[in-house]
């Protein structure tokens, strides 16, 4: 079983031919709804690649709370999050033509998600973070998940506006970034140095996500790199969970690294073909197709 403990808001998703500057109002044609936050984002896309899938979160006593628990029943994802009193988290998402998006949260519910609330562990191999709850909370139960000996997976996105924790960087298995975080952990350089450096800090297997570049990881002393699947991009929202949600699914399953990686990195490029964050995720039919078309690993 993977346990996701994270986030889940409505995204009120807005296209438009360009992202605004600050200062500058640019119009769209309409605004649509769609289930997301990356915690139920990462849940959804593990339950739709075919993997036993728990969520734990909070949404509000609210309409808004209605859709985001259909998506992950309707998903196969078991829904254990919380409902307390506080509005339902919700996203405000921007896409431009060329796919690129810009991202204001406002937390709700998912702020009230602390230590003390935590997760059942039943079963779980593996436990999905990131960071849209409180970072105490997402260090709580990293600890939590090591001393039951779950594997942790901690997508270190969004970008934290502080210094990760040392004790949270020591409970981590598996770090998954993208290049902006890799370089807010440890500085810039050499890609292949700064991986070695996150390394360092604790998480044996460091993985860094490039876009239409793909992905580089190292674990031990191995490296791997795969590269990404080609699609013609429609919207970004949701490709990073979608990578990370699947990618953790499959090392629950028994893949090894590589095949994980490559299963990730196909799963991600499709849901950038489609719109919105869940609606965009592929299902364990389509990532099979696809992945019958994929290049090898390097």
């Amino acid at each position: 079983m993977i346990l996701v403990a994270g986030s889940a808001n409505l995204d009120f998703i807005t296209r438009v031919p360009h992202l605004p500057r600050p200062g500058e109002t640019v119009l769209g044609p309409a605004f649509t709804t769609a289930p997301g936050g990356k915690g139920a984002n990462q849940a959804v896309a593990c339950a739709r690649s075919g993997h036993p899938t728990r969520f734990f979160g909070a949404l509000g006593d609210d309409p808004y709370a209605a859709p985001l628990r259909e998506s992950l029943r309707a998903s196969g994802v078991q829904d254990t999050s919380l409902t307390l009193d506080a509005p339902t988290g919700a996203a405000f998402i921007t896409v431009a033509d060329s796919g690129e998006n810009v991202i204001a949260v406002a937390s709700g519910a998912n702020a009230l998600l602390t230590p003390q609330r935590g997760p059942d562990f039943t079963d779980v191999t593996h436990l999905i973070l990131q960071l849209e709850l409180p970072l105490g909370t997402v260090q709580a139960y990293a600890r939590s998940a090591r001393e039951r000996g779950v594997t942790v997976v901690v997508n270190a996105a969004p970008a934290p506006h502080e210094p990760l924790p040392a004790a949270l960087l020591a409970d981590v298995n598996v770090l998954v970034v993208n290049e902006g975080e890799l370089t807010g952990l440890v500085g810039p350089g050499d890609l292949s140095q700064q991986l070695r450096a996150a390394q360092v800090l604790g998480p044996g297997t460091v993985i860094v996500t490039l876009g239409g570049a793909g992905s580089v990881a190292v674990s031990g002393d191995q490296r791997i790199k795969v590269a990404a699947h080609p699609v013609t991009v429609r919207d970004t929202t949701g490709a990073g969970d979608t990578f990370v949600g699947v990618l953790t699914g499959g090392l629950g399953a028994g893949l090894d690294l590589a095949q994980a990686l490559r299963a990730a990195s196909v799963a991600a490029s499709l849901a950038c073909t489609r719109d919105g964050a869940q609606p965009s995720m592929p299902t364990r039919h389509e990532l099979d197709r696809a992945l019958a078309q994929a290049g090898r690993v390097d």
